[in-house]
C-alpha cells in the first residue's frame, strides 16, 4: 500500500508524512508545558550554563530555547519541516538567533571540531542509527566540548513497563515519527568514544507509560 501523504526530502532523505508531521507539531505545542514540567529538573541540570552558540539535534517546536540566554545563537538541526513555523516563532519570543538547518542529525554539514555544545531531548529515540548520530556529534565537538542529553529509553527486561513498550512499539513509532520506546541508549553513549559520559537514569510518573523510563547526562569530548 502506498502512503500518498509520505514525502521524502531529496536534500536529506528524511521522510516527512504530511498529516503526521502536522500532528506532531501541534501535539508538542499543546503538550509542551506538561512535558517540560515533567523534565525540567533534569533539563535544568544538564542544560545549565550553555555557551553563546549551541547546536541542537531535533529542535522541534523550540522546547529547549528557554535554556539559552537571550542573544544566543541556536543552530537547529530539524529536518521535519512542519515544525519550522513554530520553531521560528519560539526563537523570536525567547530572543534567540536561529540558524535553522533542514538536515538530519547523522549529517549536520558542520565543520570538524567546530562546536562547544550539542544538546538533544527526546531525539535519539527517533533517529535511524544512534551510533551514527553519536559519531557525528563527536566529529563536530571541539576537545572539551559537551553533548548534553535528556532521552527516554527501554525499561528493564521483564518489567511491566517493558512489556507495554513492546506491545505499543509499532503504533508508537508510527505516531511519533519513528520513535522507538525500546532503545538502550546508555550503552551506545558509553561506547561512542567520548572522554567521559555521566548518565543519570530516572523514572517519570506520567500517563505516557512507555515514555517514563529516561536518562539524562553529559558526554565530554
Amino acid at each position: 500500500m502506498i502512503d500518498n501523504d509520505l514525502k521524502v526530502s531529496p536534500a536529506t532523505g528524511f521522510e516527512v508524512h504530511g498529516a503526521r508531521g502536522r500532528f506532531n507539531a501541534a501535539f508538542f505545542s499543546v503538550m509542551g508545558p506538561y512535558i517540560e514540567w515533567s523534565l525540567r529538573r533534569h533539563k535544568r541540570r544538564v542544560f545549565a550554563e550553555l555557551p553563546p552558540t549551541v547546536v541542537e539535534l531535533g529542535s522541534g517546536v523550540g522546547a529547549n530555547l528557554r535554556y539559552l540566554t537571550p542573544g544566543s545563537t541556536l543552530v537547529a538541526i530539524e529536518p521535519n519541516v512542519p515544525m519550522h513555523r513554530r520553531l521560528r516563532a519560539a526563537a523570536a519570543r525567547h530572543g534567540v538567533d536561529l540558524d535553522l538547518r533542514e538536515v538530519v542529525a547523522e549529517r549536520t554539514g558542520l565543520p570538524d571540531r567546530s562546536v562547544d555544545a550539542v544538546i538533544s531531548s527526546l531525539v535519539l529515540c527517533t533517529v535511524t542509527d544512534p551510533a551514527e548520530v553519536l559519531a557525528e556529534i563527536r566529529r563536530i565537538l571541539r576537545p572539551g566540548g559537551t553533548y548534553r542529553f535528556v532521552e527516554h529509553v527501554a525499561a528493564p527486561a521483564g518489567t511491566p513497563t517493558r512489556t507495554l513498550q513492546r506491545a505499543l512499539r509499532r503504533p508508537w513509532a508510527w505516531t511519533f515519527e519513528g520513535c522507538s520506546c525500546e532503545r538502550d541508549l546508555a550503552g551506545p553513549l558509553r561506547a561512542a568514544g567520548f572522554a567521559r559520559v555521566d548518565i543519570e537514569p530516572y523514572r517519570l510518573h506520567s500517563p505516557f507509560i512507555p515514555f517514563n523510563t529516561q536518562i539524562a547526562g553529559v558526554a565530554h569530548a
